[in-house]
């Protein structure tokens, strides 16, 4: 790991996460935060931004994909709301929004609300994630963890590094180099494979 960047969970420590956050306070939102962190590779600022109508239509179903808006460098992209799990943990937290606050449900408003009720800002965002490491025992993961998961096992999967760079928001394919976290299990792979 490269001192100063964010360290990328093993499958252990992920499982150790979902089940720590699963039994916290606010778990079904915290749950869905970090689906959205590790399924799409969000950064904190473009998680904190998103509203309820970016992943849902009128008829209460969820996007196929979004078009994220406030980014770094404010270039919109898409990311795409394909993976099940990720589905499946929007849908039972917006489920458990809509049921908690009836007819105030509102498309408009927040995706994931604070304890104030509003949008999260992007430090308070990062720290919420950041807590969420902590509380799993998982030293040095912060909010650019489930970014650089995202990159690292896309890559694993023998993803080419121009779809992981288009996924990312990167304007190079030598910052998405840099996500990529190289395991003995990957390196293993590779050399068996020559």
């Amino acid at each position: 790991m490269n001192r100063g960047k964010a360290r990328v969970p093993t499958e252990a420590e992920r499982k150790r996460l979902g089940i720590v956050t699963a039994a916290g306070s606010s778990a079904l939102r915290n749950v869905a935060i970090l689906a959205v962190s590790y399924r799409l590779g969000l950064r904190a600022k473009e998680i904190a931004a998103l509203t309820v109508a970016d992943v849902l239509d009128v008829r209460g179903d969820l996007h196929q994909e979004i078009t994220l808006r406030k980014t770094k460098g404010d270039k919109p992209r898409t990311a795409y709301l394909s993976n099940a799990t990720l589905r499946r943990e929007l849908l039972a937290y917006l489920g458990a929004r809509r049921n908690e606050e009836g007819i105030l449900f509102n498309l408009a408003a927040a995706l994931f609300k604070s304890r104030k009720g509003g949008h999260f800002n992007p430090n308070t965002m990062q720290q919420l994630i950041r807590h969420l490491h902590v509380r799993a025992g998982i030293n040095g993961g912060r909010s650019h963890s489930g970014r650089r998961w995202f990159a690292t096992e896309l890559i694993a999967r023998g993803t080419d590094l121009k779809a992981v760079s288009v996924l990312m928001g990167h304007s190079s394919v030598a910052m998405t180099a840099q996500y990529a976290e190289d395991n003995p299990q990957r390196l293993r792979r590779i050399a068996a494979d020559l």
